[in-house]
């Protein structure tokens, strides 16, 4: 009978696991990150590469990758248990932490790559302005191309400031927890 319920909540606890993955899959992070997420999470204690490669099935180096994967979407971390010599990784319990660091991650490294890209047109552009012989026609679409690039990089700056928003915990107060 014990043995049964076991099972169950098994079943249960695998079922919670793919609804993470399911979900992060969602938010465009891959079902196997989340599949790892919700594993560490269900057991509620950091683990061992190891652990998750036998939870898994897959090997310890694809794990590694994941892993590595997860601490850059900083949605996990390596820490430290005193007398363990392997590397831990424990996740956040909290799942309002865990999406904002997983959207703020992304954001922030779609922003740096989009403002180096506009910096990069603009100097582009007024190199042409400044070093060429141009006519009127070519002059104004460069200036609008100008202008797009400025209206661009406003708005990097004001996702900058949203990022802001979310890391500093501010929108809480705005859109309360339960």
């Amino acid at each position: 009978m014990v043995e049964k319920s076991l099972l169950k909540i098994k079943h249960i606890e695998d079922q919670f696991i793919e609804k993470i993955a399911e979900n992060m899959h969602a938010y465009g992070v891959s079902s196997t990150v989340g599949r790892v997420l919700g594993i560490i999470y269900i057991n509620r204690k950091p683990m061992t590469l190891d652990e998750l490669s036998a939870e898994t099935g897959m090997s310890k180096t694809r794990m590694s990758q994941v892993v590595r994967e997860m601490v850059d979407l900083n949605i996990a971390d390596k820490v430290f248990e005193k007398g363990v010599r392997k590397d831990l990784y424990n996740v956040e319990q909290d799942y309002y932490q865990t999406f904002i660091s997983l959207f703020t991650s992304n954001w922030r490294k779609t922003i740096n790559r989009n403002k180096s890209f506009e910096k990069k047109l603009s100097v582009e552009l007024n190199d042409i302005l400044e070093n060429s012989v141009i006519d009127d026609e070519t002059e104004q679409k460069i200036n609008t191309l100008l202008k797009e690039t400025k209206e661009w990089l406003d708005y990097y700056q004001w996702l900058s400031r949203l990022v802001e928003f979310f890391d500093s915990g501010e929108i809480f107060k705005h859109v309360p927890k339960p």
